[in-house]
């Protein structure tokens, strides 16, 4: 059975979380050109390799972020979106 680990709930079986999609930091709203947003909104990087990815532990609808190898479908660590400066992530 695949585990993953909620920051909140800890571990669960995969079966308990729903995938969000690649986190990607949104642009600013006030100074991004249409072609921008039309990237952030319809592009996405699907080249294999480490991504931060939005999950969601469905019974408690607690959100966070992994970070996940998609290569070798290995979940390095998950914490909460507020964790994400600290933890020196960005997309």
């Amino acid at each position: 059975m695949k585990i993953l680990t909620c920051p909140i709930n800890g571990q669960r079986p995969i079966s308990e979380f729903t995938y969000g999609g690649e986190y990607r930091p949104m642009p600013d709203a006030q100074t991004a050109t249409d072609a921008v947003w039309a990237d952030y909104v319809f592009n996405r990087n699907g080249a294999p390799g480490i991504k931060l990815e939005w999950w969601c532990h469905t019974p408690s609808t607690t959100w966070f972020i992994a970070e996940r190898d998609t290569a070798r479908d290995v979940v390095i660590r998950s914490f909460l979106f507020g964790e994400i400066s600290l933890q020196g992530g960005a997309a």
